[in-house]
């Protein structure tokens, strides 16, 4: 008797399955959707650099180097130099570091931006908030230098200083170096050669399209929108010795 019993649920359970397709399908595409792979995000076609790493378990908001996921970038830290409006040198040494989302999005830009031939070519990543501090020591002028009190979205992991070279290390002419404070870094200003303005909406448009926003007074600074909630962080990478 206790045979006929587990063959019939057996029987009903087969029938369950079969009625709710929808469901098994439901699991599956929400399973497919916990893979967190860098190129679930960028078709593999369109990603010239290569990876190194994919992101696979890593959370949104943990932090990575940029150079540990791809090649394809250029660096010219200048905070980890004297050559920067600080005339100091605030960084141990040179390294980016951005969160995971950041990180995403910048390899989907730049993989965008390699289709017309150029790349990003990062001034400064991921900010520790005691940098934030000896900067403001240096600079105590909320116009130049976010309050550390309050911290900026380079503190958060969400912000690059940036601009475009190309795939053989030319920069493109952006109408003033990196940290010019003036009106002739704005992006409203227009009195500027139609090459540089050019220059400026690519870089601008590019940034956008991947999620991305710009703020007014500064051609190379942007914000990625949606870690403007994350928290002010103070990780510091290690240096070699």
């Amino acid at each position: 008797m206790k045979y006929f019993q587990y063959v019939a649920c057996f029987i009903l359970l087969v029938i369950a399955c079969r009625e709710n397709p929808s469901q098994n399908r439901e699991a599956k595409e929400s399973m497919k959707h916990k893979v967190n792979r860098v190129d679930t995000i960028i078709p593999e076609l369109s990603l010239p650099e290569k990876v190194f790493r994919s992101f696979e378990g890593l959370a949104d908001t943990t932090f990575v180097r940029l150079a540990d996921f791809s090649d394809g970038f250029a660096y010219d830290l200048r905070y980890a130099t004297t050559n920067n409006f600080l005339k100091e040198k605030v960084y141990d040494c040179a390294e980016c570091y951005t969160r995971v989302k950041t990180a995403k999005a910048l390899l989907a830009a730049n993989a965008d931006f390699k289709t017309k031939e150029v790349r990003i070519k990062f001034f400064d990543c991921y900010r520790p908030n005691s940098v934030q501090y000896k900067m403001w020591e240096i600079v105590p002028n909320p116009q130049y230098v976010a309050d550390p009190k309050k911290g900026s979205i380079h503190n958060k992991g969400g912000a690059v200083d940036i601009t475009l070279e190309t795939l053989d290390g030319e920069e493109l002419d952006m109408g003033t170096d990196f940290d010019f404070f003036g009106k002739k870094a704005y992006h409203d200003n227009t009195d500027l050669p139609q090459e540089i303005l050019d220059n400026r909406k690519l870089l601008k448009e590019t940034m956008e399209k991947h999620g991305f926003w710009s703020i007014r007074t500064e051609w190379w600074h942007y914000n990625l929108g949606v870690a403007s909630n994350d928290k002010v962080a103070n990780f510091k990478w290690p240096c070699d010795e």
